[in-house]
């Protein structure tokens, strides 16, 4: 899905030889920018894209790695926007800048993003079956004095099973370990 989207998009693209055609049909531009510009246009933080209306065609500008934005472009702007920076040093890459705004507006218009979920498949360890399966390492541990010094058995007992729950097991998972714990005590 996501590869069709981008091949939409690159498809979509259009090089202009100037910034005045590429914007005629925007209602929103945005030059970022990591000087303030002593230019009657209104300078915006990050934050203050939350006013902006992303229902409406809405453009940034980044300029040049070398150099930045001209005077000349910022004057195409509705807004001029800083990212915030180390003050001794506010010039980001042409990358980071664009990633940073991307992440930051796609937050804002609440970008619908497709979750990884665990497959329909994978049935999860009831808490009967990895309290068993617990039960069973700590029972070959048993035999071996693993738990040394004693004093310290309970604290490590405790340790053990944030490990084993924390760790989300799938019932076939919890049926694999429990082999592997099994096996193990019959190797004595």
């Amino acid at each position: 899905m996501l590869n069709m989207i981008i091949i939409f998009i690159i498809n979509k693209c259009k090089i202009f030889d100037n910034l005045e055609p590429a914007i005629k049909n925007i209602d929103y531009v945005i030059a970022t920018s990591a000087r303030f510009r002593n230019k009657n246009i209104k300078h915006i933080q990050l934050n203050d894209l939350k006013k902006i209306d992303f229902s409406k065609k809405v453009a940034f500008l980044f300029g040049s790695e070398a150099s930045g934005l001209s005077n000349n472009e910022v004057s195409y702007a509705n807004y001029t926007l800083q990212i915030p920076t180390n003050p001794e040093f506010k010039s980001l890459n042409l990358s980071h800048s664009l990633i940073i705004v991307a992440y930051y507006v796609s937050s804002i218009i609440k970008y619908k993003i497709s979750n990884f979920n665990k497959s329909k498949k994978v049935k999860s360890a009831s808490k009967k079956e990895i309290h068993s399966m617990i039960n069973l390492c700590i029972q070959n541990l048993d035999e071996i004095n693993f738990f040394k010094p004693k004093e310290k058995k309970p604290i490590m007992l405790e340790n053990l099973r944030n490990i084993f729950y924390r760790m989300e097991l799938s019932a076939k998972e919890t049926r694999i370990l429990s082999s592997v714990f099994a096996s193990l005590g019959k190797k004595r």
